[in-house]
């Protein structure tokens, strides 16, 4: 179970939600026999900044920075060479950020780890659809095609663009894996354990589920966050990956 474990710790994201940054630092610390890799995303990087970063980079962990880029490509070019040279493996764009810009955010990050001498590749992740919305959402907003089709195309587009994956919900797993096999990588919000409360987003699934549709990483918040016992949550999210990764 040992090797299961790990393995599933390689492919859980704890979403490091919080205001104030000696409060996500404790959490952090507190977490770190536990998990991998962490998101710091705009609530907290706005606050914190870069020298947040390099504590958790201290401490050992891997960086998911999602800032959600969405710019000219040149801006979003900048910010992605930026964030690769701070040492955030995965960072995102909105892929409705169209062609040009999902070339420039790639071309980017490959840059700002060379420049850094950084040892890995980062990832650029297009953000297809919010998890937070749903297909009366993408009507407000002038979209009419459904969410999948929204979700398929835009992720084939990053896809051609040279980004490394997507966001996507774990609900457009069954469309997007088939469609776009690994290496191309699959992150998905709107993770919830059994039982656990839906909060805000409006397409979850279980993380045995997630994993049974192909998710390559699994970003995890509140039902970590939120827990009596933190560790205790996270370790019963762990067996719950590792034993849907050995079926």
């Amino acid at each position: 179970m040992t090797d299961a474990l790990n393995a599933a710790r390689d492919r859980l994201v704890f979403a490091l939600d919080l205001d104030d940054a000696a409060d996500a630092l404790t959490v952090a610390r507190d977490l770190r026999s536990e998990l991998r890799w962490v998101k710091v995303a705009t609530r907290l990087y706005t606050r914190a900044g870069p020298s947040f970063l390099a504590e958790l980079k201290a401490m050992g962990f891997r960086l998911f920075l999602d800032l959600k880029f969405h710019d000219i490509p040149a801006q979003v070019e900048g910010a992605c060479r930026s964030a690769a040279a701070l040492g955030a493996e995965l960072m995102t764009v909105h892929a409705c950020g169209g062609r040009a810009m999902l070339e420039a955010a790639a071309r980017g990050a490959a840059r700002g780890a060379d420049e850094a001498g950084i040892g890995f590749d980062p990832r650029v992740l297009a953000v297809t659809v919010l998890t937070s919305l749903d297909d009366s959402d993408l009507n407000d907003i002038g979209v009419n095609r459904s969410i999948n089709d929204q979700v398929l195309a835009l992720a084939q587009l990053a896809r051609a663009s040279g980004c490394g994956g997507v966001v996507a919900s774990p609900k457009e797993l069954p469309l997007l894996r088939p469609n776009l096999p690994s290496p191309f990588g699959i992150l998905t919000p709107g993770i919830r354990p059994t039982g656990a409360a839906v909060g805000d987003q409006k397409r979850v699934t279980t993380p045995a589920d997630a994993i049974a549709g192909g998710s390559d990483w699994l970003v995890i918040g509140r039902p970590i966050r939120n827990a009596p016992d933190r560790a205790a949550a996270t370790r019963a999210i762990l067996e719950e990956m590792a034993i849907a990764m050995g079926r």
